[in-house]
């Protein structure tokens, strides 16, 4: 299957020049050969396995959507429309950055689980409809929602709250809460979602580990297989370890001079065979809750040790 790829914008809330979220949107193609094609690269999108299913994936904190490419191309070509985005807007303490952004407020104990911590998810899924060249190709009834690092949180923090969703999926993401919003040290949150889903960690994950004094923990914990135990409840959930794996595994390329990638520990198997099997792992998942195939989501073990609810 061809996949190819369009730009599209979403307004997010945010006071302008700042929240506005640009898009990318891969999507199955057919090429035709026309005239069109060769002067645009504009390629239809292919009607045969229409109307296809979205999946909308969350970025880290100032990694940018491209890190995300080969994931999302490799999700597309199994039969999904897929779209990132970049968003620069206020990170904490007048910081700006690219975030899917969070709203504080909704993330405190008075507030947490009232509605969604990721405004930005369902403006972008809204946005879709603008889209010309996608009508009548996409199924907004049957979503899935994927983030890494703080895009996975705020994935896990916002799902139940957002129409159409069937399955989550998130790498290097947990639940734990900074004390800074009021909560107790070493609190997981329990996550906000009525679907199954897939929980991804490396065991050379350094930037979990060297962001635990936000969690009050004066040594690091294990706050990914603590979610997936204290916050997840599915009959569907999976928690997959990438054995090697470090916490920018999913992203291709990592950008030295962004983001906190200057914390991870160096990997102690080959990325792209950890990436390479985390992603054939997502699509199985994905086409079994997603798109209700008959499959049952497995990985290699000499590479993920994969523990099921």
């Amino acid at each position: 299957m061809s996949v190819r790829s369009l730009w599209w914008s979403a307004a997010t809330g945010d006071s302008p020049p700042f929240g506005i979220a640009h898009l990318k949107v891969y999507y199955p193609a057919r090429a035709e050969g026309t005239d069109a094609e060769r002067l645009t690269g504009v390629f239809p999108p292919d009607p045969a396995g229409a109307p296809y299913p979205v999946v909308l994936f969350c970025s880290g904190v100032n990694v940018e959507q491209a890190a995300y490419r080969p994931l999302a191309a490799d999700i597309a070509a199994a039969g999904f429309v897929v779209v990132t985005f970049d968003r620069v807007a206020e990170l904490f303490g007048g910081q700006y950055g690219l975030t899917p952004g969070v709203d504080l407020d909704a993330a405190r104990p008075d507030a947490y689980g009232t509605r969604p911590t990721c405004p930005a998810i369902p403006a972008v899924l809204d946005a879709l409809d603008g889209i010309d060249l996608l009508k009548g190709m996409l199924d907004l009834d049957r979503v899935a929602l994927g983030g890494h690092s703080a895009g996975g949180t705020v994935v896990l923090q916002s799902a139940r709250f957002v129409p159409g969703v069937r399955a989550c999926f998130a790498y290097g993401t947990h639940t734990m809460v900074a004390t800074m919003l009021g909560w107790p040290a070493g609190t997981v949150l329990p996550a906000q979602v009525d679907c199954p889903v897939l929980l991804g960690v490396g065991t050379r994950d350094g930037v979990i580990a060297g962001s635990s004094d936000r969690y009050g923990e004066p040594s690091p914990s294990d706050p990914v297989s603590r979610t997936f135990t204290e916050a997840l409840d599915g009959p569907g959930d999976l928690l997959a370890v990438v054995k090697g794996a470090n916490h920018f595994a999913v992203a291709d390329p990592v950008d030295p001079t962004a983001a906190r990638a200057f914390l991870d520990l160096d990997p102690e198997t080959d990325p792209a065979a950890g990436r390479r099997a985390f992603t054939d792992l997502v699509v199985t998942f994905l086409r079994a809750h997603v798109r209700g195939e008959d499959v049952t989501p497995s990985a290699d073990p000499a590479l993920i040790d994969l523990r099921r609810r």
